[in-house]
């Protein structure tokens, strides 16, 4: 089956507003899920890396998106693509590892 049967939809929850639905929005649609995916993260890099400071840990990053960040997710009719789907947050949390070690010029993309 070609992806364009399916749909792939964003939307974005705000994770201060946690389960306020009417504080999410739709980001887009998307052709395929590797799209859908490539936006989710970079909605989460572009919050990591507006938000990076060198004196704060990869937990305190991480709790920090928690927190306050943007939680985008992909809704699909999609079984193949529904039944692996794109966490935010797991996500959001290897990036932040990921720039535990770096220096003052910021998160690598």
């Amino acid at each position: 089956m070609s992806s364009g049967q399916y749909t792939y939809a964003v939307f974005v929850d705000d994770n201060f507003r946690y389960q306020d639905e009417d504080a999410r929005y739709k980001l887009g649609d998307f052709e395929t899920y590797a799209e859908a995916v490539a936006a989710c993260k970079g909605l989460v890099d572009e919050y990591i890396e507006e938000n990076w400071s060198a004196d704060q840990s990869a937990m305190e990053r991480y709790n920090q998106y928690t927190g306050f960040g943007p939680d985008p997710f992909i809704l699909t009719d999609d079984p193949v693509a529904g039944s692996s789907s794109f966490s935010a947050w797991n996500y959001a949390k290897c990036q932040c590892e990921s720039t535990e070690a770096k220096d003052d010029s910021g998160p690598k993309s």
